[in-house]
């Protein structure tokens, strides 16, 4: 057997014609929906990107003992379990996040991987000339070139300190430094990251045990295409006469209306690109007769606003459907189910472990949580009532499908709140000295092999809305979350179930505590 796994970066489902979206110009994914299954309610887990890898690597979620950071050397590896197996993985990847201090080990659980370098600041290419901006650039592409949008970030975000946004204006420079060396399509991360996966498929069609994990950081900020998937939207590029914008900050939209619906047309534009990609790996799964013995996965990490709450971004605000409500896409060659759509609930990023460790016939660790979809793939089989997610020190939120239930943090400081780690990074460097200073040993937790961890005081979680507001919505008759809803019975049924689930993870005590809820 084999599999090709296709993972985008921030994919918005609201954005696909899969899920109803009639102005995008995306038909390989309709072409998709048409061959695979498709699923309709697909949640995240942990949040964002490198938390989302660690669940995927260990089918369990990985938010409530820490943040984002590397596998800890007691996690289990779905990619490595299955190397071991004998299953030859491969990993094509230009998400750069894998190759800095938060995510220094991922890549190398893979039997072989390839990386391409550019996206979003990547430190890549030297060049100590200055870089054609165009003038007046606004958001994140002027943070280094505008003064006085520079200033205004540093209003909107006064809690950043001076070495954070040195690193934020050195970060803009550099990507306009690597789209020079970008700017025909081949260049591109993304097309480079899919010719080499199309390259394995090519060499290896006709061998049996592998899977391929071809992942692109698109559609991801910054939302940079060229001409010709800018052209599926002249109309709009046309009429369009504001400033060069295709990476916003996460920040209130309120005041750039005309910037903001440009903004969804850059995403746009960068979706059918993602999408273009997708249909050539379709064409070779035709050309090679694949689908007889190849299960292809479709899927993202998290979605992206853009616009709808009147912001910009994810993680600076309560993770609305538009950010945790997923796309996603299973053909089973066991199955063969086309065209049809499945409406249990499902959680990507912990439950595709189990799922491809089963199709393999490995079977799933003890410690993995998530659950096989083999079920769900054949005749909707329900794997769980409810699912929880979330980001380490934030809201821990469940669903049972229809309604979501946030829980804030009940204390002014976020306290008590600590980081279970053996890896202690961040996302692009090591934690400071001075966070070890108190440092505690603590207990292994129930998935750590008896393994006790350094236990670290985290820095609180800053939210620029909602940080503390406990919310419940009904997404089915309020689908834009724009009515909190006030149901105590609705309510007391899910933080019940919150707490059983987050018990089932072995969640510290001190989350508890936190979310002031009563561990039974």
């Amino acid at each position: 057997m084999k599999a090709i796994v296709v993972m985008f970066d921030t994919l918005s489902r609201h954005f696909l014609p899969s899920y109803g979206n009639d102005w995008v110009h995306a038909p390989n994914f309709k072409r998709l929906s048409d061959r695979a299954v498709t699923f309709d309610t697909s949640y995240v887990c942990s949040m964002p990107c490198m938390p989302a890898r660690r669940d995927w690597h260990t089918g369990r979620p990985n938010f409530l003992h820490r943040s984002w950071g590397p596998l800890e050397p007691f996690d289990d590896s779905m990619p490595k379990m299955l190397s071991d197996a004998g299953v030859h993985t491969h990993l094509t990847t230009d998400h750069n996040h894998y190759f800095e201090d938060g995510g220094l080990n991922y890549h190398t659980h893979y039997t072989t991987w390839q990386y391409w370098r550019g996206q979003e600041g990547d430190p890549w290419i030297g060049d100590l000339n200055e870089p054609e901006i165009p003038k007046g650039a606004f958001g994140k592409n002027g943070i280094y070139s505008e003064p006085e949008v520079f200033e205004a970030y540093r209003k909107v975000f006064p809690e950043e300190s001076d070495k954070a946004m040195d690193r934020l204006r050195y970060l803009t420079r550099q990507d306009w430094v690597n789209r020079g060396f970008m700017n025909v399509e081949e260049n591109q991360p993304q097309a480079r990251t899919f010719k080499a996966g199309l390259d394995f498929i090519e060499r290896n069609a006709a061998q049996d045990n592998w899977m391929l994990h071809i992942e692109t950081f698109d559609p991801h900020e910054p939302f940079y295409t060229l001409d010709r998937y800018k052209e599926l939207y002249k109309e709009h590029y046309d009429n369009y006469d504001g400033p060069f914008f295709d990476w916003p900050m996460y920040a209130r939209t309120t005041d750039h209306p005309e910037e903001n619906k440009h903004l969804r047309v850059e995403y746009a534009a960068l979706v059918s690109m993602c999408d273009e990609y997708l249909g050539k790996v379709m064409d070779m799964m035709d050309d090679k007769g694949l689908w007889d013995d190849t299960m292809l996965i479709v899927w993202t990490d998290h979605g992206f606003l853009l616009g709808e709450h009147d912001w910009w971004g994810k993680m600076s605000m309560p993770m609305y459907q538009e950010i945790a409500h997923t796309p996603f896409f299973i053909w089973d060659p066991r199955v063969k189910a086309a065209g049809e759509r499945r409406q249990a609930l499902v959680q990507p990023s912990i439950d595709l472990a189990p799922t491809l460790l089963n199709f393999f016939g490995q079977q799933p660790t003890k410690d993995m949580i998530g659950k096989d979809l083999a079920g769900v793939i054949k005749n909707d089989t329900p794997v769980r009532d409810a699912a929880i997610f979330g980001m380490h020190g934030a809201h821990v939120n469940i669903t049972d499908g229809r309604y979501v239930y946030m829980r804030a943090p009940q204390n002014a400081d976020n306290k008590p709140l600590y980081q279970y780690t053996l890896m202690p990074t961040h996302m692009r460097a090591h934690f400071a000295v001075e966070d070890f200073a108190d440092l505690q040993t603590a207990e292994p937790f129930s998935f750590q092999k008896g393994a006790k961890t350094m236990k670290i005081e985290n820095v609180t979680w800053v939210a620029r809305d909602k940080q503390f507001d406990t919310m419940l919505w009904d997404t089915e008759s309020d689908p834009a979350q724009a009515r909190p809803l006030a149901d105590t019975d609705t309510e007391e049924r899910l933080k019940t179930r919150m707490i059983t689930l987050m018990k089932e993870a072995d969640s510290p005590e001190e989350q508890f505590e936190r979310l002031r809820l009563k561990a039974m």
